[in-house]
């Protein structure tokens, strides 16, 4: 028996599809405790993770070693002052001491921050400022520690400062330091509704917002590995993300050591179709979850044979039914759609059991009660375009949406409001039961995977002396999904060059981390305006349709 159902019953019909899925969990319930210590005790020798680089190295860890380490870093971190309820960022990359960490903090009761590499100074003077870090765990490359020791001056912040793989001037190695404490770690008190996990998500017109999940967010994680990527048990799940993101969560950790599957971690910077594909028949993946950017660049540059690959899915972005069908063609199995948000877990997806068909995000998730409302509340009818919300049970609690926004209650309050969750995603259900993804209501730019909110980039594309006014969308491009676009109203005394284009390019793009660089610029005579002065972004991208654009 997989040690998920210890924690939840399921009820699931003879084709094997999911109908329901019921929690039950102590009040105390902790990740590190309950899981990864429970599966380590019974079953020591059970692969937990399998990870390489691309420099040739090698490293297979098993429940055992991840309790071990854990509890060895776990004493480092708690010797050091750090204590349940402290904010600790972790910027590591596809490095193994991510899980070590994550579990250590997980066990102390401290909340986890997770980061990508690709943060600028700048983000990180806004995460510091936002969240009081208390400690942050690095990797080396990047120079990822003097952009954290800069951000850290210019707040006049101070934090407990750690690297792994390596030496920095003012961090302490942390891989050495947890060498001479002890395997041994006694439980610390938690509760399930504790706060475990802040990511900051893009928004549209202010800075990312701070999305806290409690220590029942695993759980909530168990549809998405077992139904959604048919993780099996001692099977070999891969998820290519980064840990910054939160599609690590998804698919590199919770559900998958629920269910009882290791995870392969492939440790690079760059994107090779042939590395990927070379990893997954090199140790057997099972199961692979990746963004359409990848499946995009694998159809292009042809698809080797996987004869252990079982199952693949994808989410973060529109997939083309191309890409779909070329794959499948390729392969023999079908690419199953996945749809969810930081703020939730999978919400809806081509589930084990469905066939799925190309562009439909499948059916909504059992685990929640997922309606289509228009705008005064009302169910929309099939066919009709309307917001995807989530409806609560009706004791209020609906584990695996987030619990709060950092210090914006009334943020909060706002997407509850109606006593559902909204989450700002336009859909239509067709007569099969099938839902299809419209677009969103609050303009996130999906764009290699990654989402970037405009006001980002807009941020700094009005530091630029010759921007008068500026508005930033996302547009269709075949390799990213979306690319990132800027229309902009030059200062008096500017006129419209290549040689300006170029300029503001470079000058925005230094500033940025590489996933939201200004790929396209138009110069405008003027913004199109509500009444209020907002930028009318739908006629933006609208008028990305008729007019000619130039591009890097």
């Amino acid at each position: 028996m997989s040690i998920y159902q210890k924690f939840c019953d399921e009820i699931i019909d003879k084709n094997g599809r999911l109908k329901k899925l019921t929690l039950k969990y102590p009040d105390n319930f902790n990740f590190g405790y309950d899981v990864v210590d429970k599966i380590a005790d019974e079953t020591p020798d059970k692969k937990a993770i399998v990870w390489c680089n691309t420099e040739g190295e090698e490293r297979i860890f098993t429940f055992s070693d991840i309790k071990k380490y854990s509890n060895q870093i776990a004493n480092v971190f708690k010797n050091n002052g750090i204590v349940k309820g402290d904010r600790v960022m972790l910027i590591l990359k596809r490095h193994y001491e991510y899980w070590f960490s994550a579990v250590a903090l997980h066990k102390l009761g401290a909340v986890m921050i997770p980061a990508t590499h690709m943060l600028t100074v700048n983000d990180l003077i806004y995460r510091i400022k936002a969240s009081n870090i208390k400690a942050f765990v690095c990797t080396t490359q990047n120079e990822v520690p003097q952009k954290v020791a800069e951000a850290l001056e210019k707040t006049g912040k101070t934090a407990k400062l750690w690297t792994v793989k390596g030496e920095a001037e003012g961090f302490e190695n942390l891989t050495e330091a947890a060498k001479t404490e002890s395997f041994d770690f006694p439980r610390i008190p938690t509760l399930a509704n504790d706060d475990m996990m802040l990511y900051f998500t893009s928004g549209t017109t202010g800075y990312p917002k701070g999305v806290i999940h409690d220590h029942t967010y695993p759980l909530a994680h168990i549809v998405t590995a077992k139904y959604w990527q048919q993780a099996e048990d001692d099977g070999l799940h891969f998820t290519v993300a980064e840990t910054g993101w939160a599609k690590a969560s998804w698919g590199k950790i919770y559900g998958q050591w629920l269910v009882g599957s290791a995870v392969m971690v492939y440790d690079f910077d760059n994107f090779e179709p042939k590395q990927l594909t070379s990893v997954i028949n090199r140790y057997g993946v099972t199961s692979f979850c990746a963004p359409p950017t990848v499946y995009r660049y694998l159809v292009r540059k042809g698809i080797p044979r996987m004869p252990t690959l079982k199952h693949a899915s994808t989410a973060g972005e529109m997939l083309a039914p191309e890409v779909f069908r070329k794959f499948t063609e390729y392969t023999g199995l079908d690419l199953c759609e996945g749809y969810g948000q930081t703020e939730t877990t999978l919400l809806m997806a081509n589930f084990k059991g469905e066939k799925p068909i190309a562009g439909s995000m499948g059916t909504p998730s059992p685990f929640y009660n997922i309606q289509l409302r228009g705008k005064n509340g009302e169910k929309v009818p099939v066919g009709k375009i309307g917001e995807v919300v989530i409806v609560p049970p009706q004791n209020g609690k609906q584990v695996g949406v987030f619990c709060g926004y950092l210090d914006n209650e009334e943020q909060y309050k706002y997407v509850w409001r109606g006593g559902v969750y909204h989450t700002g995603d336009a859909a239509y259900v067709d007569e099969n039961g099938l839902y299809w993804f419209h677009g969103r209501f609050d303009d996130i730019i999906k764009t290699g995977g990654f989402r970037v909110g405009p006001y980002e980039v807009e941020n700094v594309l009005t530091e630029h002396q010759a921007v008068a006014e500026c508005g930033v969308v996302g547009v269709p491009d075949k390799l990213r999904g979306q690319a990132i676009k800027a229309f902009i109203v030059l200062g008096k005394g500017y006129s419209p060059s290549k040689e300006l284009e170029l300029e503001i390019k470079d000058f925005c793009n230094q500033k940025l981390a590489e996933y939201k660089w200004l790929r396209i610029i138009e110069f405008v005579d003027e913004m199109p305006k509500t009444i209020s002065g907002k930028i009318k972004r739908t006629e933006l991208r609208e008028k990305t349709e008729t007019k000619t654009t130039i591009k890097q």
